[in-house]
């Protein structure tokens, strides 16, 4: 890669909050399968270490975030978190489409703007960071990519089945309904299992603590199932 390519690194080092000491780490994390001779020459090994290391930097940061919640109502949070919509909206603020490394056929049916890319190759950047400067150095980027939206999610975590009502309203169908279709665990620590039915589609499933954190998750993996963006996203 010449001067401009490595200035232009710059810029995106920059963005994430990370100056590379291997900039290999993060060519490697711009590499689709597509613009790549063989799987492993792909983000692909470097997006399943980032993925586990933003799941447990985040869970970290929730813990100490909002003490006083209970653990269905965090593992809510951790799964709006990190899912492939989140780590894609965090990909475009550091503006990675340009730097994308793409087959010609990729590139030219708009893989620069794709999401599930995007979100696949913000995991793999934080995989990148992690083995480039280590732990501490993967959760100040983390803390700085996603620390905001902790603070901004729990009305929009709370109106799932809200939003998925109004929804099923406007388009004249029937009210959503909630039935569980398993509970586990013991007396005091129980898991139960909900699937919300829309007349016309697919159940969806959600689990949690509590009959009301299942039916929070089931319509929530519906909204984002169908792609229906909820009031204040």
């Amino acid at each position: 890669m010449g001067s401009s390519g490595r200035k232009d690194l710059e810029a995106l080092e920059a963005s994430v909050g990370h100056g590379f000491v291997n900039r290999g780490l993060l060519e490697h994390a711009l590499t689709h399968v597509s613009g790549s001779t063989a799987r492993t020459e792909s983000y692909e090994r470097l997006e399943f270490l980032g993925d586990r290391v933003l799941g447990v930097v985040v869970a970290h940061l929730l813990y100490e975030t909002f003490p006083a919640e209970s653990e269905g109502e965090l593992s809510r949070r951790l799964a709006d978190l990190v899912r492939k919509e989140s780590c894609a909206e965090v990909a475009e603020r550091w503006g990675v489409g340009p730097f994308m490394r793409l087959g010609d056929g990729e590139a030219q049916t708009g893989g620069r703007k794709k999401r599930a890319i995007l979100g696949d190759m913000c995991e793999a950047i934080i995989g990148a960071v992690y083995l480039d400067g280590g732990a501490a150095a993967a959760e100040a980027v983390v803390r700085e990519a996603f620390g905001a939206r902790m603070q901004t999610q729990g009305r929009r975590l709370r109106d799932a089945k809200t939003s998925l009502q109004e929804w099923a309203q406007a388009r004249r169908l029937p009210t959503p309904c909630y039935r569980m279709t398993s509970r586990s665990g013991p007396d005091h620590a129980p898991f139960f299992k909900v699937e919300v039915v829309v007349e016309g589609f697919v159940p969806a499933e959600g689990g949690g603590a509590s009959k009301r954190v299942a039916e929070q998750s089931a319509a929530q993996a519906f909204l984002d199932r169908e792609g229906i963006e909820r009031e204040g996203t």
